[in-house]
């Protein structure tokens, strides 16, 4: 109900409507693969969450065409605190946020799916498994995009990538999904060693 409603109101005077409409169609094939393994895998509440908090940021950053969130302005009003410029950011750092949030919050999901299609595997090669998923799907979505903005007019393509400028985006996008799911990893790695031994 709460990505139903996020959706709608993001859907109310995007900066770029063909863009958002684009993104939105990510949040539709999710949601349909949420609604399949919840039905032939099963998932824990915990992982239900986190998927959810996922499709919230990026329908966020959807209806602000990602390069355009206003987080620092959010961070100025909320805490008077300026972000980017005490992270030194000379860009919107918003994708690359959404992209380490991909690695980082649905690790227990592709987890839970690998738990499922190889029984055997111990927890650490399940780790690996998940990083390489992440890794190997990562491309695959910057593939997309780069094949959907092929057929876009340079500025359509510039507002649906949202690259900034950065000729190594696609490449930094990979690497923070890669350290989202190798981050959290590790730690729930580390607390099903820590179990065990309990």
């Amino acid at each position: 109900m709460l990505i139903l409603v996020t959706a709608i109101i993001a859907s109310i005077n995007p900066l770029e409507f063909d863009s958002y409409l684009l993104h939105q169609a990510g949040t539709v094939f999710m949601l349909i693969a949420l609604l399949v393994i919840m039905r032939k895998i099963g998932i824990n509440f915990y992982s239900f969450c986190l998927y959810l908090l996922f499709l919230f940021i990026h329908i966020v950053g959807a209806h602000y065409l990602y390069s355009y969130v206003p987080y620092n302005e959010w961070f100025n009003s909320l805490f008077h605190f300026d972000l980017n410029q005490s992270m030194g950011w000379t860009r919107n750092m918003y994708d690359r946020f959404v992209h380490f949030a991909y690695g980082f919050l649905l690790y227990p999901l592709f987890y839970r799916c690998f738990q499922v299609w190889f029984p055997p595997a111990k927890p650490a090669a399940l780790l690996f498994l998940v990083i390489q998923f992440v890794m190997a799907t990562s491309l695959i979505y910057e593939f997309i995009e780069w094949w959907i903005a092929m057929g876009l007019s340079p500025e359509d393509a510039e507002n649906y990538n949202g690259q900034q400028g950065d000729m190594w985006d696609a490449h930094k996008d990979m690497f923070l999904a890669t350290v989202g799911a190798v981050l959290i990893g590790f730690i729930q790695l580390s607390k099903e060693k820590t179990l065990i031994q309990k």
